[in-house]
């Protein structure tokens, strides 16, 4: 049998070269076919594990909003909002490397009374990514100093990312196909046949789910709002019956 497996999984690293196809049976549901003319059972596996984000992005904007008769004025604020931004991260231990600050942006907002005077609002976004992701948490949250010094500024949004998930799905294909295994083996079994070696799978795609979430698609899933997040991968199977 081991030997069987053996070659069975030297099929599947060249079945998963060829073939990247979305699988049907997600989440904790056994997809399985036998075809009684060439003596095969089709079976989908699964793998999930726990990982932790090593990467953070967060933006956040400052804007001011001017009359245009002092929007050189509103420029002015602007530069030295930026020198503010700037001295602020750079105090926070960020090197210039890890963060970007946009030009400044002009609007005009839509005013609905006619005779209300024109307004420009000037705004400039600022972006940090970092592995340091308590650190870039951290800074979302507590921007004070900016608001004391009569900074308008926001956080936009802070998303979180796992770099190493392709390292990880190789361990994650060997679960499983060792997965689909297990459920084939019950299955024959059940039918008073034994399973033989891997005839050959296909890769589903990789999932990275929120915490405890069954929210799969068939074209992936990559969670950016928590921190901690739900590896997953799909493998469908086939194997030979005795």
């Amino acid at each position: 049998m081991e030997n069987n497996i053996n070659r069975g999984l030297a099929v599947l690293g060249i079945a998963l070269g060829l073939s990247l196809m979305a699988s049907a049976g997600l989440a904790a549901v056994t997809f399985y076919k036998i075809k009684t003319l060439d003596q095969t059972l089709t079976v989908t596996g699964s793998a999930k594990k726990r990982v932790t984000a090593d990467a953070a992005k967060w933006t956040a904007q400052f804007s001011r909003s001017v009359p245009v008769a002092e929007l050189k004025g509103g420029y002015d604020l602007m530069r030295r909002d930026e020198k503010a931004v700037r001295e602020f991260l750079l105090g926070r231990g960020l090197a210039e490397s890890f963060f970007v600050i946009t030009p400044v942006r002009l609007e005009e907002p839509f005013k609905y009374n006619p005779g209300a005077v024109r307004e420009y609002v000037l705004n400039q976004n600022v972006e940090v990514n970092a592995d340091d992701v308590a650190k870039v948490t951290a800074l979302s949250k507590d921007f004070r100093p900016l608001i004391d010094a009569g900074l308008v500024f926001a956080t936009l949004s802070v998303e979180y990312y796992f770099t190493k998930l392709p390292e990880l799905r190789v361990d994650m294909l060997t679960e499983a196909v060792q997965d689909a295994q297990a459920r084939a083996r019950k299955i024959a079994e059940s039918t008073g046949r034994q399973v033989g070696a891997l005839r050959g799978a296909s890769q589903g795609v990789v999932q990275l789910l929120p915490i405890n979430s069954a929210d799969v698609s068939d074209y992936g899933t990559y969670d950016t709002a928590g921190v901690e997040k739900d590896a997953m991968v799909t493998v469908r199977t086939t194997f030979s019956l005795k």
